[in-house]
């Protein structure tokens, strides 16, 4: 009864499962990371800081180029002001003053005016600077990109290693379950005792529980890869990829060259210490004087009536321009400037030292990632050796306990070594696929 009970259950979620499937979108390895590429919060988000850089870039430079602006200034006195006038010009006494008021109650004055930066230091060393941030929200963008990469290629792996046990257990059950088959027909004709049918129904019932643990563990690795990918948790998805299509990617190393120019975390830190640079030409150059040209064009009107945008020949508008050319020098600032100058040889030493310590955690991550894939590689050729001796030693207690020279015990340890072996190839064959994405991301040849 027990049993029945599991293949029922086991039924119900093949079935749900493969109806799902008939509607679930299909995926390869390639377009997997294709999606997560245009999905990918963290890779969306880095794009974005890339745009952001470029438009300040492109606010930075506006500021060197011609600044035209106009105004428009009308005023209505309701008092006009008052001026103080010696009295003695009207004959007064000397010493004291009499108010006067002066001016017109409407007032307008149009106006245009131009300037254009000839020289700046600050200037020169923020556009440099801002095209040199450019630079490194791009290389960021691309450490995202090779981040979500390895992500999903390692969540897909395991998706299909988890898919690839569900399918080697469903064999094995086929196989134990013909050989308990015919196990029944000799107890109930006498020639085995209870014991060995006992022994392989244990066994069977076992493959049972795995498989549906399998089965499980193949939506919890899906829901990982969804996730990676940013691709609805509730939602369907289907492999078409099998892992022994990559299985011809863990191979032996042959003229490795590692260079840390070429890992992106190591640039990144490169683009960094180059900022840290132009802050230091910005602070030497602040000696030099700022040349700013300018211009101005304006009309002003004086009505004594709210008239002033009549512009008939009676109605004067007074026209006011000008050229100039404004020359400013800091000579001196207290030791500002030196202290300034100072700080930012610091940052560039303190950069250059951050650039060496990366460049031997890069060398450090290699040298670490190699050594795993050299391993994983080794391990992973003791497990297929070791997969096929346990699939010959099945193979054969089957076949002697079929032809009656063999125990059904035998068949048991060997059915558990077989799983064993399986299980342990498997194993090793997604640690040496991850470890060979570790090591390619070590080299700096993930783009």
């Amino acid at each position: 009864m027990k049993t029945l009970k599991t293949f029922l259950v086991s039924l119900v979620l093949i079935t749900k499962l493969t109806f799902a499937q008939t509607n679930a979108k299909t995926f390869t390895l390639k377009d997997a990371i294709e999606y997560a590429l245009q999905h990918n919060n963290n890779y969306l988000a880095a794009q974005m800081d890339e745009k952001i850089s470029k438009a300040r870039n492109w606010e930075y430079t506006g500021i060197g180029l011609p600044q035209v602006s106009a105004s428009f200034d009308l005023k209505d006195y309701l008092e006009l002001p008052t001026s103080l006038l010696p009295a003695q010009f009207f004959g007064g006494r000397p010493g004291t003053y009499v108010p006067v008021k002066f001016g017109t109650q409407y007032n307008a004055t149009a106006g245009i005016s131009v300037s254009q930066i000839i020289f700046s230091s600050d200037y020169l060393s923020a556009l440099q600077a801002s095209k040199a941030l450019v630079e490194l929200s791009q290389k960021n963008t691309q450490r995202t990109k090779i981040e979500t990469q390895v992500q999903v290629t390692k969540a897909y792996y395991n998706a299909l290693i988890a898919k690839e046990r569900f399918t080697i257990i469903q064999a094995n059950i086929q196989k134990l379950e013909k050989l308990l088959n015919d196990t029944k027909a000799l107890y109930e004709n006498g020639f085995v005792e209870k014991i060995d049918l006992d022994r392989i129904q244990i066994a069977y019932n076992n493959l049972i529980t795995e498989k549906e643990k399998y089965l499980r563990l193949i939506g919890l690795s899906q829901t990982l890869l969804k996730y990676q990918m940013n691709y609805s948790l509730t939602d369907s998805i289907v492999l078409t990829d099998s892992i022994t299509m990559f299985k011809d990617k863990v191979t032996e190393l042959k003229d490795v060259q590692f260079s840390a120019e070429k890992r992106i975390e190591y640039q990144i830190f490169q683009q960094q210490k180059r900022l840290n640079e132009i802050d230091l030409n910005r602070y030497k150059m602040q000696f030099l004087p700022s040349i700013v040209a300018y211009g101005s064009y304006s009309k002003n009107a004086q009505r004594t009536t709210f008239d002033v945008f009549d512009f008939s020949k009676n109605k004067q508008w007074f026209t006011i321009g000008l050229i100039g050319v404004a020359f400013n020098w800091n000579l001196f600032t207290s030791g500002q400037r030196y202290f300034r100058v100072q700080q930012a040889k610091y940052n560039v030493l303190k950069s250059q030292y951050n650039l060496e310590q990366i460049k031997q955690s890069v060398q450090l991550e290699y040298s670490s990632a190699l050594v795993a894939y050299q391993n994983a590689l080794a391990s992973l050729k003791t497990q297929e050796n070791n997969l096929k001796l346990a699939q010959s030693v099945f193979d054969t207690a089957i076949k002697k306990y079929e032809a009656g020279v063999g125990s059904n015990l035998e068949v048991v340890n060997a059915e558990a070594s077989l799983k064993e072996a399986q299980t342990n190839y498997l194993a090793a064959l997604y640690d040496a696929l991850s470890a060979k994405v570790d090591l390619d991301k070590a080299l700096g040849s993930i783009k």
